[in-house]
């Protein structure tokens, strides 16, 4: 008996402290994308990507989503796919746009302007032809180009023919947003040191400046993901070349200011490894993941309520041990929850509610296990006392096994499966463990407790148990 009372006492005390701390340190749970809404996307490589360039495309989107202020975003690799959640983010298409961009910026010098009627009329130069081909697609940086300048329409306002890159971002070190009063909104990138960075663009704007035959307009154009951002003239009014310092130079292009942010939010992490378009892409509103989480909450508290009545009604007493064994092992969970939401931004999902709901159908048959093996016994002609005692560990066997079926079941879905199926079988793992771990010590203790008082013998249809199964058994009569 007092060990029965021990673990009664032991996993209420356990509770308690669980929720206590999680007040205290003010934990709670980590909303996932399609409770609070948010964005999600899945890019696919344009090419077969190598497993170390993934690994560090992930670390460069995690890098920009940081850039962002996103809290707790989920980015992984889903076999060759590279998978992005972004729950809570506000601005959600800005978001997208930003984590799947290359950001692949190259300095070209300009060899010419080209009018877009030559690239149309009959007598096209072909080697012209074969260059604006390019511009469709991957660009070489070694190669002559024909590449666009877009206006602030994205209509076609320029198209440059380029000499080959004198200049990557790999030669960058750093890059800001900036505003000033003549140019408005640039970026100022920061090249590095000697011949990785600087070097090389003094290189190529001194060709530039003394408009040397690989250079012949004079101009420098800025390449971002196969666009020119902006051709600007190097030193017109001095007659001798003044070598730049590495961060004294502007990119500007007519940004807005949140454009200038943006890249030099990209420019800031480096150019991803390979090209990314997107696959499959997800916008949740705040409001419509504010709905699905109450539509949730009330799923589980109609369930909850419909299980209390029916345990109640049949069971009287041992019904409320079942629901507080129910709150006992939904305390643990919720304290667990809130932890792993804090500390390992692990999300709770709409899925995992549904878990965590199905498992309360879990919890409540492991309950009505033991009741029923109680019950038989009393009616096989045992008395109150020893079927309660007897009862217990062939129901918990039984309890268990079930259980284990479930969490097989919640293991393969976990560990063959993707996406928000994984959250389901999380919870509905987690909350079946919980509930072995309050079925052995708490509802079996508390009821071999209950069954050493009086008021199991002389009510025991108080107990859900009729008066003509218990009979006329006294505490001390054996059967």
């Amino acid at each position: 008996m007092r060990r029965k009372l021990v673990y009664v006492i032991g996993i209420v005390a356990v509770a308690v402290a669980g929720v206590v701390y999680t007040l205290a340190a003010g934990n709670e749970p980590l909303l996932g994308l399609d409770l609070q809404g948010g964005a999600s996307v899945v890019l696919e490589p344009t090419r077969v990507a190598e497993p170390e360039e993934l690994d560090v495309a992930v670390e460069i989107i995690r890098n920009r989503v940081d850039g962002l202020g996103v809290a707790e975003p989920e980015i992984s690799t889903q076999g060759d796919n590279i998978l992005v959640q972004l729950p809570g983010v506000d601005e959600q298409q800005r978001a997208l746009d930003l984590v799947g961009q290359t950001a692949e910026l190259r300095f070209r010098p300009v060899l010419s302007m080209v009018a877009e009627s030559s690239l149309e009329g009959a007598d096209t130069d072909e080697t012209l032809l074969d260059l604006f081909a390019l511009s469709e697609g991957d660009v070489a940086a070694g190669a002559d180009v024909v590449l666009p300048q877009y206006d602030d329409d994205r209509n076609i306002a320029f198209r440059y023919q380029l000499g080959p890159t004198a200049v990557a971002g790999d030669g960058l070190e750093g890059a800001v947003a900036q505003f000033h009063s003549f140019i408005g909104w640039h970026v100022a990138p920061t090249f590095k040191p000697g011949a990785e960075g600087i070097d090389l663009f003094n290189e190529v704007s001194r060709r530039c400046h003394s408009r040397a035959p690989s250079c012949p307009t004079g101009q420098v154009a800025i390449e971002l993901d196969n666009e020119v951002v902006s051709a600007p003239s190097v030193q017109v009014d001095s007659a001798f070349f003044e070598p730049f310092e590495r961060s004294s130079i502007t990119i500007s292009g007519g940004f807005s200011e949140q454009r200038a942010r943006d890249v030099a939010l990209v420019l800031d992490y480096g150019a991803l490894p390979v090209e990314l378009e997107a696959q499959q892409s997800q916008i949740v509103s705040a409001s419509l993941g504010t709905d699905a989480l109450s539509a949730g909450v009330l799923a589980g508290l109609i369930g909850l309520g419909l299980v209390s009545v029916y345990l109640l009604t049949y069971y009287r007493l041992l019904g409320l041990v079942a629901m507080a064994s129910l709150g006992l092992s939904g305390a643990m969970l919720w304290a667990i929850i809130a932890w792993l939401g804090e500390t390992q931004g692990l999300a709770l999902t709409l899925a995992g509610v549904t878990g965590l709901i199905v498992a309360i159908g879990v919890s409540v048959d492991s309950n009505i296990v033991y009741f029923e093996h109680l019950k038989e016994d009393v009616r096989s002609g045992r008395t109150l006392r020893s079927a309660v005692d007897r009862a217990f560990p062939v129901a918990f066997s039984t309890i268990v096994k079930a259980d284990f079926a479930s969490l097989i079941a919640a293991a393969v879905l976990y560990f063959l499966t993707v996406g928000q199926v994984r959250g389901f079988a999380l919870y509905l793992g987690l909350a079946t463990i919980l509930d072995l771990v309050a079925t052995y010590f708490f509802m079996g203790p508390l009821i071999g407790l209950m069954s050493r008082g009086s008021g199991l013998y002389s009510h025991p249809g108080r107990f859900g148990i009729p008066a003509k199964m218990a009979g006329a058994q006294q505490p001390g009569a054996t059967a």
